[in-house]
């Protein structure tokens, strides 16, 4: 596994329940700032069945994006909602359940 794809998995990994981060912030949080596309690319790799909370992983406008797989939305969204994750219009308030880590992967980041 590459380095990139390591730090990804790490940040998405320390992602708590109920709490999202966007594609952006887990690339900046993972030393990678404006790749925000490779954490899609790495979260799509991901087997099935993977216990990574890969779900918790939202765009910038809060909301969850569109997949080549059919249904793939509707289970990130089943999953965010048993997480106590609220939606509002299709998006989810990034002010309110927005993930800032303390210290331990790196400062806050912006989406």
């Amino acid at each position: 596994m590459s380095d990139i794809r390591e730090r990804i998995y790490a940040v998405v990994a320390a992602i708590p329940r109920g709490r999202v981060a966007t594609y952006g912030q887990v690339a900046a949080l993972a030393g990678f700032p404006q790749h925000a596309r490779q954490v899609g690319y790495a979260l799509h790799d991901l087997p099935q069945g993977s216990p990574l909370p890969w779900h918790r992983v939202v765009n910038a406008r809060g909301e969850i994006s569109a997949r080549s797989e059919p249904g793939c939305e509707d289970v990130q969204r089943t999953k965010l909602e048993a997480e106590g994750v609220g939606f509002h219009d299709g998006r989810i308030d990034l002010d309110q359940c927005r993930w800032e880590p303390g210290g331990g992967l790196g400062a806050k980041a912006s989406s």
